[in-house]
């Protein structure tokens, strides 16, 4: 059984949903490039080379490094107070 849409998106409103599509796409690009930024100063001050911040299909769970010589420290740890 073929699955029915009851909204379908006009050609004005698929022009400006394809607008929003690309603004994500920069915002994405203006994140990873910080996100790569913080990890570079977090590898000069913690003098871990290669470290970086970790995710998975949920988000950024935690902090390990590249070559997986340091255990990877999980989001929980990181959050303790």
């Amino acid at each position: 059984m073929k699955k029915k849409y009851p909204i379908k998106p006009t050609e004005k409103q698929l022009n400006l949903m394809k607008l929003y599509w690309a603004m994500l796409q920069q915002e994405l690009l203006r994140f990873d490039f910080r996100v790569c930024e913080l990890e570079k100063d977090m590898a000069r001050q913690t003098g871990i080379e290669g470290v970086e911040f970790f995710s998975s299909d949920d988000g950024f769970c935690g902090i390990g490094n590249e070559t997986r010589t340091m255990k990877l420290i999980q989001q929980e740890e990181l959050e303790k107070r």
